[in-house]
């Protein structure tokens, strides 16, 4: 070989190694999903097939979630895990949305609505007493004291099933007929004190927009419903929360001579048994359910002295937005007509929360059928309202929704034996949420083609 054509051989050689080495890390981000073959022609039965092939890593996920949880917009690990599986899957990825929340969207192979799924991401400020091997052994800071972190609400499971729904969606792309976008939400229960989060902020960043979003569904995992059932209420399903501030204002006087000050303890005591006497004797509660609560009284500062001021703060829980106008003003005049009898001044603030979760009910009646049929009719149940509250709401507020409980009681447990939400023993089945994955594409297949 001359000396000129070795030389154009090995630049030859030279560029081709040259390029094959630059495809590998570009092969590397390649989507790792493949286009999957329907079974039978039928895209439902395929997302069972899908569902039982996958169910195994569905658990792995919940499980990692379960022993590294992350408190309220402090979900980093949480959302880069979430961002790279959907990245992995091909589908388009923003990430940090609303602090550590992730958008994903699939855009399917043939035109038509863009439906919205939305899982939640965040821990609470919980110690773990459950023994599995998963518990978690996390510990942080919460409004400045030492705390164990538990997802004692199964936010961990709602993450777990939407990574798995989109791994089924992103394998049928080509057979769906419009666009799902894919809502890990961060801060569920609530942004830490002079922070913004949650579902609010989500919206407020635009999750619904780009692309305009048609309808959003979600499901909760429930602690006391048994695994395989569904429960669902259309309309108002979960309760507005609202903070309430009441501040009464006394005058300061020894403990030995209470008749030389005005005592907003005792007056507080009386408000309390007024606000008690709202719901009792004068709300409509044949209508819808409410709840006053006061869950913080702050007054004194030593036992034999009357202190100026006496603090109280609370939660109102109305499922009927009128309901809610009229008990704020029952809230301010009971408060404020008490302390006058004595004396006394009060200085009441009321900050609206959460709205009413509410599922619409046309959307409810058209697409509880896909429950029916994914669970068995004899496992879909309509259930009254409940006075917990779900940010869920500010979704729904702006697009036609459906919010539904999933059952994850071990079968066979009552639920009087079961933890509640938010406790220490909270306990989840992990074979519920194959149920909860499959719901979850049926819904968004079905709501395309209908």
């Amino acid at each position: 070989m001359s000396l000129q054509k070795l030389l154009i051989f090995t630049l030859f050689i030279g560029i081709y190694t040259s390029c094959a080495t630059a495809q590998g890390p570009m092969a590397d981000k390649a989507p790792m999903v493949k286009k999957v073959a329907l079974v039978d022609g039928d895209i439902r039965a395929t997302i069972d097939k899908m569902a039982d092939e996958i169910d195994a890593k569905v658990i792995k996920w919940r499980r990692h979630l379960h022993a590294n949880p992350e408190l309220s917009n402090r979900e980093f690990n949480t959302g880069k895990m979430v961002g790279d599986h959907l990245e992995a899957l091909g589908i388009e990825v923003t990430r940090n949305f609303a602090k550590t929340g992730v958008k994903g969207v699939l855009k399917g192979g043939k035109p038509g609505p863009v439906v919205a799924l939305r899982a939640d991401m965040d821990g609470l400020p919980v110690t773990e007493r459950v023994d599995i091997p998963y518990a978690s052994k996390v510990r942080s800071t919460y409004n400045g004291v030492e705390t164990g972190v538990m997802h004692a609400c199964g936010h961990d499971t709602h993450v777990a099933m939407l990574m798995g729904a989109a791994e089924i969606l992103a394998g049928l792309k080509s057979e769906l007929k419009g666009t799902v976008v894919f809502m890990f939400q961060p801060a569920e229960e609530g942004a830490p004190p002079g922070e913004e989060g949650g579902a609010k902020l989500m919206v407020k960043e635009g999750i619904l927009d780009n692309p305009k979003v048609d309808v959003a569904f979600g499901l909760h995992i429930n602690s006391m419903t048994e695994v395989g059932k569904i429960r669902y209420k259309a309309g108002g399903t979960m309760a507005a929360a609202d903070r309430f501030v009441i501040t009464v204002n006394g005058k300061q006087s020894h403990g030995s001579m209470p008749w030389g000050g005005i005592d907003p303890i005792t007056i507080s005591a009386q408000i309390i048994q007024g606000l008690n006497n709202i719901v009792s004797r004068q709300t409509e509660l044949t209508k819808e359910a409410a709840v006053i609560t006061v869950g913080m009284i702050q007054g004194g500062v030593r036992n034999n002295i009357i202190p100026e001021s006496c603090k109280m703060i609370g939660t109102i829980r109305t499922l009927d937005p009128d309901m809610q106008d009229i008990i704020f003003d029952k809230i301010r005049l009971t408060a404020t007509k008490i302390a006058e009898s004595a004396g006394a001044t009060a200085d009441v603030e009321i900050t609206r929360g959460v709205p009413v979760t509410f599922n619409n009910v046309e959307l409810t009646r058209n697409m509880i059928a896909t429950a029916e049929r994914v669970a068995g009719a004899e496992n879909v149940i309509v259930q009254s309202a409940v006075t917990g509250a779900e940010d869920f709401s500010f979704y729904a507020n702006k697009v036609p929704s459906l919010f539904m409980f999933l059952g994850g009681m071990p079968k066979g447990t009552s639920p009087i034996d079961a933890a509640p939400h938010h406790t220490p023993d909270f306990f989840i089945d992990d074979s519920g949420m194959k149920l909860g994955v499959r719901t979850l594409c049926n819904l968004a297949v079905d709501y395309m083609e209908k």
